[in-house]
């Protein structure tokens, strides 16, 4: 997958090169300096669209409060920081 990073201007300037470029991997298009948009082929916002389940939907399956989870603790060698 390519992924191709115009700027705005340069975007503005070649609109059909980044729609030749979206068909081989999404098109970051930034606006001074920093990604601002994102152009895709509609198959690939699609994909990404898709309906799948949702967060809420899979918490709310059955058995799901048997699962035992734990996580690791983070280490606790934190200093201490003089606000004085």
């Amino acid at each position: 997958m390519a992924i191709t990073t115009p700027s705005s201007r340069e975007f503005n300037q070649d609109t059909s090169g980044a729609k030749r470029a979206a068909k081989e991997g999404p098109v970051f298009i930034t606006d001074r300096g920093r990604h601002a948009y994102v152009l895709l082929t509609i198959e690939e916002y699609h994909k990404l669209s898709a309906n799948g389940p949702s967060i809420i939907d899979l918490l709310a399956m059955p058995g799901v409060g048997d699962i035992d989870f734990e996580p690791p603790r983070l280490a606790s060698e934190f200093k201490p920081v003089d606000l004085t």
